[in-house]
């Protein structure tokens, strides 16, 4: 039983992740190249998008804009992308790194309020 429990459980994050789980409106809103974050869960709610052009230089702290606070996004960038809970992207606060290409998070661990993207 605990061995079918830990099954479904793998397989349940697995379907979260991929892109099929994203829904219509994250990936026909989020275009190829970019960052994306959104103020509420399931990709709803106001949208910020962001591009390599929009972000200069690369490990740079970039507050979302608009004092956004995400609870959804995803990485549709080249490159790979921390989000922070913090805006000034202070490693005393939740962070995590989100691979590059193509990774969705419809429900984000914890609140994000900037992004640093990597080379």
């Amino acid at each position: 039983m605990v061995v079918r429990t830990a099954l479904v459980s793998a397989a349940m994050v697995i379907i979260t992740a991929t892109p099929a789980q994203a829904g219509p409106e994250a990936v026909s809103t989020c275009d190829a190249g970019s960052f994306c974050a959104w103020g509420a869960e399931n990709y709803t709610g106001k949208v910020a998008r962001l591009s390599l052009e929009t972000v200069s230089g690369t490990s740079i702290c970039v507050p979302l804009p608009e004092k956004l606070v995400a609870r959804s996004l995803a990485n549709l960038m080249t490159k790979d992308v921390s989000v922070y809970e913090s805006a000034s992207c202070s490693t005393e606060a939740e962070f995590t790194t989100y691979p590059k290409g193509g990774t969705y998070v419809p429900r984000a661990p914890f609140v994000v309020r900037a992004i640093e993207v990597w080379e």
